[in-house]
This record gives C-alpha cells, structure tokens and sequence, in this order.
C-alpha cells in the first residue's frame, strides 16, 4: 500500500474529487436587460452584445459604419 510522507490536507483531496461538468454551468441574469445568461459570458440582446451589464457591440451602428 501506498506510504506518504506527509499528510495530505482534507480540502486538497476535496478539490481532486469534484469534478465539475459543462452542463453545471450557472445562470444569472443581466442586470441592464434581465435576460438570463451564462455567468463570464457575453450575451446578444436586441442587437446588442452585453457583458456584465455594458454594451460591448452595437450591431446597428456596426451595420451603418
């Protein structure tokens, strides 16, 4: 059997055992327009591109210029 040398912390082994998968990705909501999105993910709406609440792309002005 295995013999370490130092103990190993419990929150270090805690961490090794999640495993965290795609599908478990966390909802929010925008804060500006109220539209549900992935967290740390730009989202479209109405046009434009939004990221924690600001404008990012404006697709009607992009559109014109």
């Amino acid at each position: 059997m295995a013999h370490p040398k130092r103990k190993t912390s419990k929150t270090r082994r805690d961490k090794r055992r999640t495993h965290y998968k795609a599908a478990d990705q966390q909802i929010g909501r925008c804060t500006t327009t109220g539209e549900p999105h992935l967290y740390h993910r730009a989202h479209w709406h109405e046009g434009k591109l939004y990221y924690r609440g600001k404008v990012l792309v404006d697709a009607a002005v992009s559109a014109e210029a």
